[in-house]
């Protein structure tokens, strides 16, 4: 009877431990959603330190990588104009991102569409040494918000910086900071508030952008095609050649830019862990890959390798392995790599010609093309081994044209204001004198 009573203890705790666990669920606490206050003690020091360099990484990306990348590749007189617009937007978004931007992008607002105005001048955002209490994001619990607000700092700063490639040696510098400022906030904000917090519609729709392949590059692409419209073309274009500056400060740029990308992708895991590694391994392997690419392409149809085209093709291969890095493996890596050589080289190429627009330094050839690229192709070669959670090629596809159209929309909106108020395009005879002289009373010897 002893051994009969003994038997029925394990079956009867079962029993009551199965009876009260949604009761222990209902207490459990929800998972946050929006900043908050906890402990230092809950700071991972490995992941704060890794998001420090990624940030470092990333600002470099755009200062001095971008500046020298574009710089390289426009005509002596307009070298220091182009480098300084890099700058400028630095500074420029370094402040608007204080201001309003991070509160816009990465906080729940009363809509999906926008973030709310709680982070306004970083409001609530907090650290006590004395207390031992500090403020971190519900999207990266690990690390004091402050080090979140700087890396995706150097995320608004390098988007609208890439759309200058699009508009070169001819935009007003005035109109420049306007349309600039006006963008950052109206555009770029809300995208990053679709895809990266978890109320924005598309991240809710399960839309898998692990670095900005959408929030970056289709949003920059897309703005930087509407501008070489809004702006038309150079004087001189298709006329006359023109002869880049120094193809070696592209390259040292490509070079700069691709280093710094490993914080970019790799960063976006805001952990030092095995995603991060995983983001970093796929990234040089597809950008490897793009570069070879549209070297063997330039090859077959021009019967000749460039410096120009080697540093394009890794740029593309970097763009569009972004939305995918944390989510594909190394097959995915080496397809999508190839499908970026192929679809840029023809993006600034046969599609430039195309459209028509005097897209300068081929902004939405490699980021627009590639952007969508790694967008749509994420959804094909996602794992959820990595990612854990099913990509669909469906919300992909709708993730990137809806970025698309809506930067597009606004960015033409936003230039008709600036066009009638402040004017969208230098005088030609400061054109032709270049922006060096003409807005800035500088040259190169």
């Amino acid at each position: 009877m002893k051994q009969g009573l003994g038997s029925l203890r394990l079956p009867l705790a079962a029993s009551l431990l199965l009876i009260a666990a949604p009761l222990f669920a209902d207490n459990a606490p929800a998972a946050p959603t929006a900043p908050f206050i906890t402990t230092v003690d809950k700071i991972s020091a490995g992941d704060t330190a890794w998001m420090l360099a990624s940030t470092a990484l990333v600002l470099m990306m755009t200062i001095p990588g971008l500046a020298l990348f574009y710089a390289g590749m426009v005509r002596k007189k307009n070298v220091l104009a182009t480098a300084l617009q890099s700058f400028v937007i630095t500074c420029l978004v370094t402040v608007l991102w204080v201001v309003i931007g991070y509160s816009l992008a990465f906080t729940p607002g009363s809509t999906p569409w926008v973030g709310g105005f709680s982070r306004v001048l970083l409001s609530g955002m907090l650290f006590d040494k004395n207390a031992g209490t500090i403020s971190v994001s519900h999207v990266a619990p690990t690390i004091p918000e402050s080090v979140l607000v700087m890396f995706q700092m150097t995320f608004a700063i390098i988007t609208p910086a890439l759309i200058t490639g699009a508009f070169a040696e001819r935009m007003k510098f005035g109109a420049m900071v306007a349309f600039m400022t006006l963008w950052s906030v109206l555009v770029y904000a809300p995208v990053a508030h679709w895809l990266w917090e978890p109320s924005g519609w598309l991240a809710a729709m399960g839309d898998q952008d692990f670095a900005g392949g959408t929030v970056v590059h289709i949003n920059a692409g897309a703005a930087g095609i509407v501008c070489a419209f809004m702006l038309g073309k150079r004087t001189g274009y298709g006329r006359e050649p023109f002869v880049p500056f120094n193809l070696a400060f592209t390259m040292i740029g490509a070079s700069l830019l691709w280093v710094g990308w490993f914080g970019f992708n790799a960063g976006s895991a805001t952990a030092a862990d095995g995603r991060a590694g995983e983001a970093m391994l796929v990234t040089q392997l597809a950008t490897a890959t793009a570069s070879l690419t549209w070297m063997m392409v330039e090859w077959m149809l021009k019967m000749r390798v460039s410096l120009l085209g080697a540093c394009s093709g890794a740029v593309a291969g970097l763009v569009a392995i972004t939305p995918a890095s944390g989510f594909v493996d190394q097959f995915g890596a080496l397809a999508i790599g190839a499908a970026a050589g192929i679809g840029c080289y023809w993006g600034a190429t046969g599609l430039k010609k195309l459209l028509g627009a005097d897209d300068s330094l081929d902004v939405f050839g490699i980021h627009g093309i590639g952007g969508m690229i790694g967008a749509i192709l994420t959804g094909v070669f996602s794992r959820k081994a990595i990612c854990g959670a099913d990509a669909s090629l469906l919300t992909q596809t709708i993730g990137a044209f809806s970025t698309l159209a809506y930067s597009a929309t606004m960015s033409f909106l936003i230039l008709l204001v600036v066009k009638y108020t402040i004017g969208l395009r230098v005088e030609p005879e400061q054109e032709y004198a270049g922006l060096d002289l003409s807005l800035h009373g500088e040259q190169i010897p």
